[in-house]
């Protein structure tokens, strides 16, 4: 206890909180590399900008290939990202609330196509489902459907490389949200399905809306698996980003203009994704 003539103890800085580990100074060895980072990921965007033809850009962005291209992938993100969501949501409820044998392995495997090169998982598709396939060549044989070089094949090959997104999404927010709730409805006599249905979904809704946004913008922007499988046929499965690749051997002003399209895009997901991805801790 202090005498009232004498002051106290000085108070020390605050470095207890964020903000006082955020107020001491940067090390030059790690403000240097952080900026070359910066730098190296933001010069390329930049260079777009900058190269960007923008009195010609509204002649660029109407022409019909341009707006054939636009709408082919609009569609066929949309229908992946529908098949994501009906078989892709079943599966992250169950390597999120059951126990098999050998779960380990299959989240393993449904992750797979997040590090699988796109080339090699549109391979991988012709030879499941081409018209030699392990599968294809009875779709052909005994219901004359064929896969490949269709738009059919175009919302497969992006289905396949956007699906692992929304289910690691999904599973990670049914590990956050209390299974009691679902306890507690299969008590009062709902099914399992009811029971996920009416109480589960509404409280995953967010980390579902999320993954089916990383999923559409993750199909949108599939190039490999798709022109392997699919081919590049304008008008049926030439979507945006192979109309980038064909128009830049060209057209580079016309392969710029579409670029900045799909950077308008990625842009739209990141802001609609604000509040998981850009906030602060």
């Amino acid at each position: 206890m202090t005498s009232p003539g004498k002051p106290g103890p000085a108070a020390g800085p605050r470095t207890g909180g964020p903000r006082g580990r955020r107020a001491r100074g940067v090390p030059l060895p790690l403000l240097v590399p952080g900026v070359v980072a910066l730098a190296f990921l933001l010069l390329p965007l930049l260079a777009l900008l900058v190269r960007a033809p923008w009195r010609s850009l509204p002649d660029q962005l109407t022409s019909a290939e341009v707006w054939q291209a636009l709408q082919l992938s609009l569609v066929t993100a949309t229908a992946a990202t529908g098949v994501s969501l009906v078989l892709g949501v079943p599966l992250a409820w169950l390597l999120a609330r059951t126990d098999f044998p050998g779960r380990r392995l299959v989240r393993a495997l449904v992750t797979l196509p997040l590090v699988l090169p796109p080339v090699v998982g549109g391979v991988a598709l012709l030879l499941a489902l081409g018209r030699n396939g392990v599968v294809g060549k009875w779709l052909d044989a005994w219901f004359g459907i064929t896969l490949p070089f269709t738009t059919a094949g175009v919302v497969i090959a992006e289905a396949f490389v956007a699906m692992p997104f929304l289910v690691i999404s999904v599973e990670g927010t049914l590990r956050a949200a209390d299974p009691r709730y679902e306890e507690a409805a299969t008590t009062l006599g709902a099914s399992r399905f009811t029971a996920f249905r009416r109480v589960t979904l509404p409280l995953i809704a967010p980390g579902v809306a999320a993954g089916a946004v990383l999923a559409w913008a993750r199909a949108l922007g599939e190039f490999g698996a798709t022109i392997t499988f699919a081919g590049n046929f304008p008008g049926r499965t030439q979507t945006m980003p192979l109309a980038v690749y064909l128009a830049l051997q060209n057209d580079p002003e016309a392969a710029i203009s579409l670029s900045l399209v799909l950077l308008a895009v990625s842009i739209a997901v990141l802001a609609g994704l604000r509040d998981r991805w850009l906030t602060g801790t």
